[in-house]
């Protein structure tokens, strides 16, 4: 537990260092904050928030930087901020201008992040909704082959030969088809690939091809990306040389972003803020992510990103990303019909 003046001195470190991004002097700490104490007093209190890992000194004798934890304790003791109004009013304008498809309304958002918070923005489309088995015919081309015909959830269909080892009937097809839709209905591949080896033989051939098909339409209908803002991070010190940049340029190439952009509870609303050494993924490690999903609630969900060194503006990161995200749901739900719920702060 932090006292008070603790307090003040470590959230005049991490502001100095977000601004100039050099290590803060206790000096320059006492100067900002117009302590009424002496500098040995503020040295003092420096070396603590050391010894309790709120912040790094490079050596004995440098300033101060936050370390991770450092900045976890300021982003946990922020009080929920707002844009302004005429911010918020200017935004809005910006988005009721493009044309209604969610394309145009990701294409600006991913812009308008990148500018407002000087960031690389990400942004992705809905998360696809997994392939569900809706029905299936199996037609009879030659004595030991056979066409399954595969009908997905929203109308999708999609066609695979299969052999068999010995000869089947258009009858036993029909009558394995009937059992396969009347088990599988609305199933997911996971429920269906849990039971597969009760079937007899020649009935798991076919639940293995509806299986590759679901997989290959999963793998098919994955979450686009929407990504701007790389020059920001080239002009920052961070970013200036090193690996960091182009360990984070190959992230969005892999796709990876979206992985690591993805909540562990799909359900999951609001604002998260993934710092540094928080990252499950080494190479952006030395980054600190502000995330937001969007979208109507129970229904495949978004999400709106930055990504930026770890010394970034998380009040400022918060507040336009929480009110683009919100925005971007409000007019998903203007289109399709259903209330959003609010995002907050976790």
């Amino acid at each position: 537990m932090l006292r008070p003046r603790e307090e003040l001195i470590l959230r005049s470190i991490i502001r100095q260092y977000i601004s100039r991004a050099v290590p803060v002097s206790s000096s320059s700490v006492l100067d900002e904050c117009g302590l009424d104490v002496s500098s040995a007093t503020v040295r003092n209190d420096v070396v603590r928030l050391e010894e309790e890992g709120y912040i790094l000194r490079p050596h004995h004798a440098a300033g101060s930087v936050p370390s991770d934890k450092g900045y976890r304790h300021h982003v946990e003791s922020l009080k929920i901020m707002e844009l302004p109004l005429g911010e918020q009013f200017l935004i809005n304008h910006l988005f009721h201008q493009v044309e209604d498809k969610l394309e145009e309304w990701l294409n600006l958002a991913v812009t308008l992040l990148a500018q407002q918070v000087k960031n690389v923005a990400v942004v992705t489309t809905p998360q696809p909704v997994a392939a569900q088995f809706k029905h299936v015919e199996l037609v009879s081309i030659q004595p030991n082959l056979a066409l399954v015909v595969l009908v997905l959830n929203g109308a999708k269909v999609r066609q695979q030969l299969v052999n068999f080892e010995e000869s089947v009937t258009q009858e036993s097809l029909t009558n394995m088809a009937q059992k396969l839709n009347k088990l599988f209905a609305t199933r997911s591949m996971a429920h269906m690939a849990t039971i597969i080896d009760t079937f007899p033989a020649y009935e798991k051939r076919v639940i293995e091809h509806i299986l590759h098909m679901m997989e290959a339409e999963e793998a098919q209908s994955g979450q686009g990306l929407f990504l701007e803002g790389w020059h920001f991070l080239i002009n920052q010190p961070e970013f200036s040389q090193g690996p960091r940049l182009v360990n984070l340029i190959n992230l969005a190439e892999q796709n990876k972003l979206v992985d690591l952009m993805r909540p562990e509870n799909p359900s999951e609303h609001g604002v998260r803020v993934i710092i540094g050494a928080e990252n499950k993924d080494e190479a952006i490690q030395g980054c600190s992510l502000v995330i937001s999903r969007y979208g109507l609630p129970g229904e495949p969900l978004g999400s709106i990103a930055v990504v930026g060194p770890t010394r970034m503006e998380y009040e400022r990161t918060i507040a336009v990303i929480s009110y683009v995200s919100s925005l971007v749901s409000l007019l998903v739900t203007e289109l399709y019909g259903e209330a959003p719920q609010n995002n907050k702060r976790n």
